[in-house]
């Protein structure tokens, strides 16, 4: 399928797939999305070429369902209907596959997908490594060439390709048993010691219907889009990518001359991922040139079409690279956070594609400089810090805002617990109504979940199976809940023998009436669990004596701060050779520095205070905090990527008429806000936004 109509001249099979039900497939996901997601933001879209062939290449792989964020963002910012590559045994399931289906997916048979036990037990040769010898095993009838066999999950379920099956106890195997570090052979011979290994085949897949469908595509000048990690995972690298997409780019253009493909790379970031009403950044990266020494090395077939393959595959992995966020483990990544956090001036309101470009920046950095005594006396310092927060039941936004107790304090206390009380009744009907769903969701995804992780070799928590059995749950119960209730509507209405008017109405206001009103109980419970996660500061204010520890753990992070900022203002240069211009991220253009504030990030300004330009009157609750009780507001900037931060411009853009009402009070935050990151780049690159750029890429 093609995102434009193709010459007169195109040849290659028509789909009918229509612009319309196209775009009706995106309207119905942009609405699920939008439920799910509390924000989404696009940054590079700029970067999609108008026309052309087009692979759209993902990464990482968080999401099985979510990710097709990559899609609903490349159409709304640029109109390219993207194809998807879909896993066949996916498009076999009835929900998964008749969205597939209606964008006109390709599917494509994975060998992991059809994996089953192999018959006895296997033991390595002493001396040949490559010659698989087995015990009660039956070679003959369950292996050929170019299957694979696969070890047990103890030894991370490595597998190997059969070169040669000799007999039903022999076979030999392409190469030894190994990973990307390196060969496992003395771990397998040391594992069957006292008894052999139970294994698994993989059998062969011909993927040469797949490929032609792809090239079909691309020769129409359509769009692919692809997760070349293969399956979805919760790890904070990437996995190390398969050679397909390579392969296609490098295919189409060998099998037409004239065909220019171009690789676009996408990077996917979440912010819990595998939470309700989470946040998300989709970053299109620079279009990749398929280069023409690298297409005559693979019309060569051989040893040279694989040295093209794993050329051009390296150049993808590099341009993903420039698009996400590459952690080597967990607590290096929740140290760059909290670095990060430290480093961000209070005044300065960061969008959700700033504090991904903060975060690359920042690992990139650490992980260049991290043997350096400075770097790691800071690095025991900040998980201090973090211990520290964490045992007071607070988080890191709310520690520069706790106040010394007094009646400010207490009454702030009693206000926000009022209005908490006030959210959670406006609140209360929608979750009534919609708590078998929550509760099926909640059971079900966390069963998949577990039933994932058991099958996996790569998942660490199958978090990236939580949100898809979420969405596909909720997509699934609320139109036949909805419907029951619609049912029992009409049932108490003849019960209650109401007029013939009333009771054909009441299943319409029934069906129409119960999504609104969980809409807006999503919204003010929203904003209630805003308030709710402002209260630990005021209470922990209040309880006797932990008045010195919270002034104690404020000088800490302020001097803190100081040290990351002094650091990064001395590796920075060394790094970054326009390190001293763009001061690491280009500020807002929309949003103007604290006073007295010389640099975006530069913190030697005492307390670091908002100061009213920075602040800005966003919503009303920020008013009566500010004004009344004299205290900080309650909530974080909207664009943090903080779980717990605040959002009341949601609850207010939900009010009809009053976001633009208070539209002028909110000054430059607001506008900041709805801003294009691909209008701000053009602008900056026609040299007359030089100042007004929202990032450095």
């Amino acid at each position: 399928m093609s995102d434009k109509p193709p010459p007169a001249a195109a040849t290659g099979p028509k789909h009918d797939t229509s612009d319309l039900s196209y775009a009706s497939v995106m309207l119905f996901w942009r609405i699920v999305t939008g439920i799910f997601f509390r924000e989404i933001r696009t940054r590079g879209s700029f970067n999609i070429p108008k026309d052309g062939p087009i692979i759209f290449v993902g990464a990482p792989h968080n999401n099985q369902f979510l990710d097709m964020l990559l899609g609903l963002e490349a159409y709304k910012e640029s109109g390219r209907r993207v194809r998807f590559l879909v896993a066949a045994s996916s498009m076999q399931r009835a929900f998964i596959g008749f969205w597939a289906r209606l964008i006109n997916s390709i599917p494509v048979a994975r060998a992991a997908d059809s994996i089953k036990p192999g018959t006895g037990r296997i033991r390595l040769d002493t001396n040949d490594p490559c010659l698989v010898i087995g015990e009660g095993t039956r070679f003959l009838t369950e292996f050929k060439p170019r299957m694979q066999i696969m070890l047990p999950k103890s030894l991370n379920s490595v597998a190997a390709e059969v070169a040669e099956v000799i007999s039903d106890t022999e076979l030999k195997i392409k190469k030894e048993f190994g990973t990307d570090s390196g060969k496992i052979t003395d771990q397998v011979r040391e594992a069957t010691e006292s008894q052999g290994l139970e294994f698994r085949k993989l059998p062969f897949i011909d993927q040469q219907d797949m490929y032609r469908n792809v090239y079909d595509a691309l020769k129409q000048g359509g769009s692919i889009g692809i997760f070349p990690e293969g399956g979805s995972h919760d790890r904070t690298d990437l996995l190390p990518l398969k050679a397909g997409v390579s392969i296609m780019a490098l295919g189409a253009m060998a099998n037409d001359p004239k065909l220019r493909v171009r690789v676009v790379p996408v990077g996917l970031s979440y912010f819990h991922a595998h939470k309700f009403r989470s946040r998300a950044v989709v970053e299109f990266g620079r279009a990749l040139d398929v280069p023409a020494e690298l297409v005559e090395m693979f019309k060569q077939g051989g040893p040279q079409k694989r040295e093209a393959v794993s050329k051009f595959l390296d150049l993808i992995f590099n341009a993903l690279k420039t698009v996400t966020v590459r952690a080597p483990d967990y607590d290096t990544l929740m140290l760059i956070q909290a670095a990060r956090r430290l480093y961000k001036t209070p005044g300065q309101h960061l969008t959700l594609g700033q504090v991904v470009e903060l975060n690359r920046r920042l690992l990139e950095g650490y992980e260049h400089f991290k043997d350096e005594p400075q770097v790691q006396n800071l690095r025991k310092e900040v998980l201090k810090y973090n211990r520290l927060v964490r045992d007071m039941g607070l988080r890191d936004h709310q520690v520069p805002r706790a106040e010394r107790a007094g009646w400010k304090t207490l009454a702030l206390l009693t206000y926000r617990v009022g209005l908490l009380a006030v959210w959670s009744i406006f609140a209360l009907p929608g979750v009534v109504l919609n708590g078998p769903i929550f509760i099926l969701a909640s059971i079900i995804s966390r069963r998949k979940a577990k039933e994932a992780l058991a099958a996996s070799r790569v998942k660490i928590a199958a978090r990236d199976v939580l949100a898809t059995w979420k969405v596909i749950i909720s997509v699934g119960v609320a139109p036949v809940l909805y419907l029951l209730y619609a049912i029992i509507g009409t049932l108490l209405a003849i019960r209650a023998n109401v007029p013939m008017k009333w009771r054909l109405i009441t299943p319409v206001m029934v069906l129409f009436g119960v999504p609104a009103m969980s809409y807006a109980a999503l919204k003010f419970g929203e904003a209630g669990m805003d308030v709710l996660k402002s209260l630990p500061p005021l209470i922990a204010a209040l309880i006797p004596g932990h008045q010195k520890s919270l002034d104690k753990l404020k000088a800490m992070r302020l001097k803190l701060s100081n040290e990351v900022s002094d650091l990064i203002n001395h590796f920075g240069p060394a790094l970054y050779p326009d390190f001293n211009e763009w001061r690491i991220l280009v500020p807002s253009a929309s949003v103007p520095p604290s006073s007295g504030t010389p640099g975006l990030w530069r913190r030697k300004s005492g307390t670091g205070a908002v100061d009213a330009q920075g602040l800005g009157l966003t919503h009303p609750m920020t008013w009566l905090d500010e004004r009344i009780f004299g205290f900080r507001a309650a909530a974080t900037a909207p664009n943090s990527d903080d779980e717990d931060s605040g959002d009341y411009d949601n609850v207010i853009g939900f009010i009809p008429g009053l976001s633009s009402l208070l539209q002028p009070l909110a000054g430059s935050t607001s506008r900041s806000r709805n801003s294009s990151y691909a209008d701000l780049q053009r602008l900056r690159m026609s040299g007359h936004g030089h100042e007004g750029s929202h990032e450095k890429h």
